[in-house]
Formats: C-alpha cells, sequence, structure tokens
C-alpha cells in the first residue's frame, strides 16, 4: 500500500495541486493578501527537501469534480510533475440528490490518467462534518464517498491525505468565520498531515491539542450564529438557487511550475 511506501521527499522534483476552494487555499490569506492554504504550505515543506521544487496550483474555488476531471487535470498531466495533490467532490456531495457512486467513478477515471501519466498521486478524503451545522446531514454521503477514495487509492497505489480523521479539526478554531473553509491554523494542520501522509518529515505536530478556549455565553453564541446566517449562509443557498459558482470566470492562482520564490 501507498503508506508503507519508503519516501524521499527530494525526489519530487515538480508538485501541481488540484481541486475547489480547499486547495485554492480560502480563508488563509497571507501578508500580501493573496490565498495561500495547505497546498501553498505543503509545497513550502516539500521544497525544504528539495529547493529546487516546482510549483503549480490549478485550484478554483466552487468547482465540481466534472470541471475538475476536464479542464485542471488534463492540463496537470501536460504540466508532466512527479507529484499531483487531488481532492475533488465535495462541492459535489453536498448538493441535494447528488450519487456518491457517480462522483467517485469520475473521480477515478481521472486519477487513472494521472497515475498512467506516471504521476505520483496525494488523494484527500473529505471531512467529517458532525460538528459543522450546514453539512452535518451529508456525512453519510461524505462516508460513502471516502470509503470510495480509499479504495480508488488501493488500486491506483495513491498516497492518502485522511482529513475525516483529524479529530482537532472538531474544533471551531480550526475553521474560518464562514465555518466551510478552514482558518489558517486548519490549512496548517492539514499540510502537516500531508507531510505525514507523503512520508516528509517535520519539526511540528497537526494533532497537537489546542489551548483551552474561553466559554461562550449562550447570548453571544445566539449573536455569533445570527450574523453568520446573515453574512455566509444567506449568500450560499441564495448561490446554489441561482446556479451561479464562486468561481465562474476566475483563473487560477499559479497555473504555472515555478519555485517558490517565484510565487507573487
Amino acid at each position: 500500500m501507498a503508506s508503507q511506501r519508503s519516501v524521499d521527499s527530494a525526489r519530487w522534483d515538480s508538485f501541481v495541486a488540484l481541486g475547489d476552494s480547499f486547495t485554492e487555499g480560502l480563508a488563509d490569506a497571507g501578508p500580501d493578501g493573496a490565498f495561500r492554504g495547505w497546498a501553498d504550505r505543503l509545497a513550502e515543506h516539500l521544497a525544504a527537501g528539495n529547493p529546487d521544487l516546482r510549483y503549480a496550483n490549478l485550484a478554483v474555488r466552487g468547482k465540481l469534480v466534472r470541471e475538475i476531471a476536464d479542464d485542471q487535470v488534463p492540463k496537470a498531466i501536460a504540466l508532466r510533475p512527479s507529484l499531483v495533490a487531488f481532492t475533488a467532490g465535495g462541492n459535489n456531495i453536498i448538493r441535494p440528490g447528488s450519487d456518491p457512486d457517480a462522483v467517485a467513478q469520475i473521480f477515478e477515471n481521472a486519477v487513472a490518467e494521472l497515475r498512467a501519466a506516471g504521476i505520483d498521486v496525494l488523494i484527500g478524503t473529505g471531512f467529517d462534518t458532525a460538528a459543522t451545522p450546514v453539512l452535518r446531514h451529508v456525512r453519510g454521503k461524505v462516508g460513502t464517498y471516502n470509503s470510495h477514495l480509499r479504495a480508488i487509492a488501493d488500486r491506483h497505489g495513491c498516497y492518502v491525505l485522511d482529513l475525516w480523521s483529524m479529530r482537532v479539526l472538531q474544533d471551531s478554531r480550526a475553521w474560518s468565520e464562514d465555518r466551510l473553509h478552514l482558518s489558517a491554523e486548519g490549512h496548517r494542520r492539514v499540510a502537516l498531515r500531508a507531510c505525514e501522509a507523503l512520508g516528509v518529515p517535520t519539526d511540528e505536530d497537526w494533532g497537537e491539542e489546542w489551548p483551552t478556549a474561553p466559554d461562550t455565553s449562550w447570548r453571544d453564541q445566539r449573536a455569533q450564529d445570527i450574523r453568520w446566517a446573515r453574512e455566509y449562509l444567506a449568500p450560499w443557498i441564495s448561490r446554489r438557487l441561482r446556479g451561479v459558482s464562486s468561481g465562474d470566470g476566475r483563473e487560477p492562482k499559479r497555473p504555472k511550475l515555478e519555485k517558490l520564490t517565484a510565487a507573487k
């Protein structure tokens, strides 16, 4: 299995990240205001072992798995990287009536293309949504999808970034104000988990316990919930009803393989 490989992280001289808002890095703004995210952070860890590493990030917020498979996967193959991180399907799974079996088939076809091109692939599972108010009802579908993803990884010899088992992400501090995207600290921990999956050594622990949080009164929590529903939930529902994606017309933030020092 992939997790049993003996890995020299320096052997990856090029890395491409594919996906949606999770991999684009929403809610993890760098000093220049641009989104960073777990994939950028993983690239930094890989570059620590290989300063000549070149990195591209083709992820675009709001994309469905078919869009990623049809658009991003061919572009990634054309770049001829040695490693690809491929996380997709979440935007499909949360939609009413979606079929995790069908979504997984699209995902597997894309993985097969990447592996046929001789590319190592890191697959990301779905999060456990038990603690997420809006997404709690799709938890069973996410679990079914994750079972498919693990089987796909076994069949095609992929590495697995297991997000479901990251209990530290059940803490609200792992998430941004919109409660749908990770906070900067959440992204940092996911990058460390990805390093573990790939066998890349780090000096940090993704599972480190959170500091004790101050108590929040019922009144304050209620006020936060109302503000969240007004500022984030209502616009999200409106976009779903209108068939509008937050990624419409948006280009990837890092379309070319470049050394990290060239990043904007």
